[in-house]
């Protein structure tokens, strides 16, 4: 089923999400033929209680949800002219809630999406939270001022026979299948791997899609596995990685695998995760 709707959460506070990350939402749409939601709130901070009553604390405190409800705005102006500019189908939502119920709001209007995109600027709590809550696909977007329009050439896709890569590989079908090359790689000598024949057999899966496939084997070679997914996706010009997302939560404390810390702090290039 192909991607048809899509969310793209913008931040507002304490930071605003660049202007880029609309633009660049609107183009993955684009690319996409999908509708595009923007949702950006009005954060309040929460204080103890026996602070809010004090005249200074009150104005501090009402300044900041202001200049939130400002950026918020702002952002989805900016947004709509975008998708107006591409002729895409959006809407905007404008919500008001404090700054900790942010990421369980993204998480339940991501759920009715078929994908959700979080810029890389946006609080990783908020993006981790999506990715591990929300039982959909997301796609990070890294923000940089080298960056170039997004499109769909070459994706890579990391496998080491996991489900969560398996997952991954499923919820991004719609994409492999616009793609003009998909190129597998398996990461070795990294961790002990249950089988090295799924490669192979990944790879006819996809031959019966149609896809242009591509088999590689990389020596982790003592590296850390962020950086030879990155070093890899690099070399081979890669538009797009897709991966399974490691981790688990507890008590909003995330406890994350390698590859998935370093690539969501700081994306070399849009990565679309599932768990």
């Amino acid at each position: 089923m192909p991607f048809k709707d899509i969310l793209v959460a913008l931040t507002s506070y304490p930071d605003p999400a660049p202007v880029s990350a609309a633009e660049d939402a609107v183009a993955v749409a684009a690319a996409l033929g999908a509708h595009l939601t923007a949702i950006s709130c009005e954060t309040y901070v929460e204080v103890p209680g026996r602070f809010i009553s004090t005249p200074v604390v009150s104005e501090v405190l009402a300044t900041e949800a202001a200049k939130s409800r400002k950026n918020a705005l702002e952002l989805l102006a900016a947004f709509e002219a975008a998708a107006a500019r591409a002729g895409i189908p959006n809407e905007t939502i404008f919500e008001k809630c404090l700054t900790l119920e942010i990421p369980d709001l993204l998480v339940e209007y991501a759920r009715l999406r078929d994908l959700t995109i979080m810029p890389a600027s946006s609080d990783q709590w908020y993006a981790e939270t999506v990715i591990f809550g929300s039982g959909r696909p997301t796609l990070i977007l890294p923000v940089s001022l080298k960056r170039r329009p997004f499109r769909i050439g070459t994706v890579a896709v990391a496998w080491d026979f996991s489900r969560a890569a398996a997952r991954a590989i499923s919820d991004a079908m719609p994409i492999l299948e616009l793609a003009k090359q998909v190129r597998i790689v398996t990461v070795v000598n990294e961790k002990p791997l249950d089988t090295r024949r799924s490669g192979a057999e990944l790879a006819r899966n996809f031959s019966r899609h149609g896809l242009d496939v591509v088999l590689d084997q990389v020596d982790a070679k003592g590296c850390a596995i962020g950086e030879v997914l990155e070093n890899y996706t690099s070399s081979q010009g890669a538009d797009l990685l897709v991966m399974g997302a490691y981790g688990h939560s507890k008590w909003r404390e995330f406890v994350l695998g390698g590859a998935t810390r370093s690539l969501l702090a700081k994306p070399p290039l849009p990565i679309l995760l599932s768990h």
